[in-house]
This record gives structure tokens, C-alpha cells and sequence, in this order.
């Protein structure tokens, strides 16, 4: 087992990663203050697999269970609303816990849901995915909008993350790749020992080791978390975090949340950041070589085809990062060095058409 320990300015607690780990998930329900009720947020899946084991580890505590629909159909309003009904109905208050199981999908809204019911109750992230290592950790808890990702959110930190990868071996194919892909930003953006670690050493996400698995979250995690710990609530280098995302998350909104993975659709996004980093920000970077290995992984590199590069471009002057409908782009100036760079819409429509 790997425990790390997230610090932010306002609070620190656990990560557990490793087989078996779901084992701590009492105890750690026990180091918050007299917990009345606990509610599961799960989603069809993950229920039907892992349900059974959660419910025998937490006998002892009265629980309630919300099934939400898998993926990004959680996400929105009305899902949004029904676990808050289902919070009232099943009577919690503010002593009450909610335990987030599933992937980002399903800690996003969990994670909305306990931030604002009754104003704030405690919740606890226990991820089911690779892409989870990304989301349970840093706090930031969020639904859709249909103009945008990602939209109607907060920061709000989890007592812990418990990331049980036993939880990771019923993943299909292209969640392992949408994983992989935060996996493969987070050494882009800050660590090149440890993309080249992940180039030399997975070569198939069919037959990931446990010690690989083991290897790469918790370096992914310590990456995300020493950002998150120096700037919790993205008002400086946190924005870095989103590389790949600008053009991701507008491939994601165009073509229907759900058609495409989140990190399929940020992997094309990286390699189009990569393009522009060459060119605007001075990257000296064989990007021939990464495009060789995440093909080989089973990625698409480009833009989906019957996607229009204008309208892409209006869902990136929507990102989070722009401001006043200027587009900004995390680009690299190296490997390990983000930066973050003011782009025109003509400069973004030349260089897709480039692409």
C-alpha cells in the first residue's frame, strides 16, 4: 500500500492507493465526527461490480444508495437534483457522509452534491478508474452545462481518497486509455524522468502490471497534488493542470458528452497543444516519437472528422481560462515547463488546419 498525504492551505487528508486498500474505508469513516448516515453515489455499473464489497465493509454504519446513470450522463441537472432529493429523503444531515464510488463522473457530482447539501457535508472519494486519479484528487467537484464542461462546480476537498486498484481490473479498454491519458499530462507538464519511465515501460494498456498501476498513480498524484497544494483554487498554476483540456473538452462538447472519452478527446487535445508549443512557445520536443507510442496504445490523434475546426474554436473562447473571449492555451516551453499563452482565433483555425 502507498499513503500520500494532499496538503492545501485549508486542509490535508489521505490517499490510499494499493490492493485491498478499500480495508481502511472503516476506519476512516470513524475519524469523522459522529457519522449519522452515510449515501453511496454509484452509478449502473460500478454497482452491479463493487456495491456488494462497500456495503460489507461499512455493515456497521446505517447506509443509502443513489444509482446514477455511468459516464458523463451523471453529470447534469437533473441527476444533480435527483441525489439531493434522495439526501433529503433518506434524512441526512450535517453529520452525515456521502462516499463518491466510481469514476470522475461519479466524484464530480458526488463531490457537487456533498459541497452543497445543507451547505457543505463531508464526502469520500473511492475511484474505480484510472482517469479518477485525476479528478478525486484537488477537489474541484463539478455538473455540465450544455454550452460547456465543467461549468457549474466548486472547490470543495474530500476527507480522503481510498483507490483500491483491485477496483481498476473489470476497466474496459477505452477507460484505461482515457486514464492513461491524464497519466501521460501529468509527466508532460512536470516531470520528463517520469514520461520517459512511461514510454519505456507500457507499451499495452492490456496488461498493465499491479506495481506499474501502483507506480503511475501515485506519481501522478503527488504531481497533481504538490499544483493543488500551491495554488488550490486554479488562480495561478493550477491552469496548468488543464493541458490538452482547451481543445479537449470542445471536441467532448461538440460532439456530445459521452461520444468520446474525456481523456481520448485531451490526448488529441495534447498532441494539438504540443503543435502549437513548437511554434509559439519554443518546445524543442520529438513529437514524432510520442505519436508513434500513443498510437501504438490504440489512441486517435486527430480531430474527429465532421467536426467543424470554427465551431471548436467558439467552444475554446467558452474555456474556463479565457477571459474577455481571448483564447488561453497551457502550452510547453519544455517538457516539465508549462506556461500559459494568449492565442487569436486565427492563429487556432490556421494551425488545426494544419493538424
Amino acid at each position: 500500500m502507498i499513503e500520500h498525504v494532499v496538503k492545501t492551505p485549508l486542509k490535508a487528508y489521505p490517499v490510499y492507493i494499493g490492493e485491498g486498500v478499500i480495508q481502511q474505508l472503516p476506519a476512516v469513516i470513524k475519524k469523522q465526527k459522529a457519522v449519522t448516515k452515510i449515501l453511496i453515489i454509484t452509478d449502473e455499473i460500478v454497482g452491479e461490480l463493487y456495491l456488494p464489497v462497500i456495503l460489507d465493509s461499512i455493515a456497521e454504519f446505517q447506509a443509502e444508495v443513489v444509482k446514477v446513470p455511468s459516464g458523463e450522463k451523471a453529470k447534469t441537472f437533473e441527476v444533480y437534483y435527483e441525489c439531493l432529493t434522495s439526501a433529503l429523503k433518506y434524512k441526512l444531515d450535517r453529520h452525515s457522509l456521502i462516499l463518491a464510488l466510481g469514476g470522475g463522473a461519479v466524484g464530480d457530482l458526488s463531490g457537487f452534491v456533498a459541497a452543497t447539501f445543507m451547505r457543505g457535508i463531508p464526502f469520500i472519494q473511492i475511484p474505480t478508474t484510472i482517469l479518477a486519479h485525476d479528478s478525486a484528487v484537488g477537489g474541484k467537484v463539478a455538473i455540465n452545462h450544455p454550452e460547456g464542461k465543467n461549468m457549474i462546480g466548486s472547490f470543495y476537498q474530500p476527507e480522503a481518497v481510498i483507490y483500491d486498484i483491485d477496483f481498476l481490473k473489470s476497466l474496459p479498454l477505452h477507460e484505461r486509455r482515457s486514464g492513461f491519458a491524464e497519466v501521460i499530462k501529468h509527466g508532460l507538464i512536470q516531470d520528463l524522468a517520469f514520461y520517459q519511465w512511461l514510454k519505456a515501460h507500457i507499451n499495452s494498456l492490456d496488461n498493465i502490471t499491479g506495481d506499474e498501476l501502483e507506480r503511475f498513480l501515485a506519481r501522478g498524484i503527488e504531481i497533481k497534488s504538490a499544483i493543488v497544494a500551491e495554488d488550490e483554487k486554479e488562480t495561478g498554476i493550477r491552469a496548468y493542470l488543464n493541458f490538452g483540456h482547451t481543445l479537449g473538452h470542445a471536441i467532448e462538447a461538440e460532439m456530445g458528452y459521452g461520444k468520446m472519452t474525456h481523456g481520448e478527446a485531451v490526448l488529441i487535445g495534447m498532441l494539438f497543444a504540443l503543435q502549437l508549443s513548437k511554434k509559439y512557445a519554443g518546445l524543442e520536443f520529438d513529437i514524432s516519437d510520442l505519436y508513434e507510442w500513443v498510437e501504438k496504445l490504440g489512441y486517435q490523434t486527430k480531430v474527429p472528422e465532421g467536426l467543424s475546426y470554427e465551431s471548436l474554436v467558439e467552444r475554446m473562447k467558452g474555456d474556463k481560462k479565457s477571459v474577455g473571449q481571448q483564447i488561453r492555451m497551457v502550452l510547453l516551453n519544455k517538457v516539465g515547463s508549462p506556461g500559459l499563452y494568449e492565442l487569436s482565433e486565427k492563429e487556432i483555425l490556421l494551425e488545426l488546419g494544419l493538424f
